[in-house]
């Protein structure tokens, strides 16, 4: 288990440095077409991009030391807890009002 104390700082960190990158490429992309790549479109791509930048694997004894100890959560929870707390996440893969990657409780930063 993720200790929500001792990581809530670098966890707020994560959630607004991923909503302010996505707006920064969304706003340097105005005007022009829109990329398709693999069948993904733009907006997907941006949070593909994110997540396979934490593709990692970690032994169990490991990530659960990290958990115990350090101020940043596991890279599994850098990125799902980023993206699930991003409406334009959830808006990009349609994910549903309620879902794990579309809570209603969304923490909200900036």
């Amino acid at each position: 288990h993720i200790k929500g104390a001792l990581t809530a700082g670098e966890n707020i960190a994560d959630i607004g440095g991923l909503k302010m990158a996505y707006l920064a490429y969304k706003a340097s992309r105005a005007g022009k077409p829109a990329p398709k790549a693999s069948g993904f479109d733009e907006d997907q791509q941006v949070f593909l991009g994110f997540a396979q930048g934490w593709c990692q694997n970690t032994r169990p004894e490991a990530a659960r030391l990290q958990a115990l100890t350090n101020e940043h959560s596991t890279a599994e929870w850098r990125v799902n807890g980023a993206v699930s707390d991003n409406p334009d996440f959830a808006k990009a893969f349609s994910c549903r009002a309620g879902s794990k990657m579309a809570p209603e409780g969304r923490c909200t930063v900036w």
